[in-house]
């Protein structure tokens, strides 16, 4: 129960966080060194990796606007997972840290997604209705 209050918390503080971050479209010194690094720890620090290398696609559908991002891994091999930045990230690491273990509130995809949309700093990749239905369909 104390584990569960305690990621409750943390969430709440992250999504202050995030929509602070949103508003102003930029990260301050003291939101990186105390907040998120403190949420987030090490997968922070990957994520923001993934950014700044341009890891981040938001495939957007058209003309119902919806969207999922795609995200490159940090392996050698560069795979792709496609995520959802809220509640979802088809990696491993998402399904065993927060599913099962609930051990993080986030994979680093998801942050890298979060980070990336607050920032617009996504690659935007446009595509039909029909073809985002057809990527959700293999998820």
């Amino acid at each position: 129960m104390q584990n569960e209050v305690r990621m409750s918390a943390s969430i709440l503080v992250a999504e202050a966080v995030w929509k602070d971050i949103e508003s102003t479209r930029s990260v301050s010194n003291d939101q990186l060194s105390t907040s998120l690094h403190f949420l987030f720890g090490k997968n922070f620090e990957r994520a923001t990796r993934i950014v700044d290398q341009r890891g981040v696609k938001r495939i957007s559908g058209e003309p119902s606007g919806r969207f999922i991002f795609q995200v490159v891994g940090e392996s050698r091999r560069k795979e792709e997972y496609f995520c959802f930045a809220e509640c979802y990230c088809a990696c491993y690491s998402f399904f065993y840290d927060i599913v099962n273990r609930g051990e993080q509130l986030c994979c680093k995809h998801q942050l890298a997604a979060r980070l990336a949309a607050s920032l617009e700093a996504c690659i935007e990749v446009k595509v039909s209705d029909e073809k985002l239905a057809l990527l959700l369909s293999k998820l």
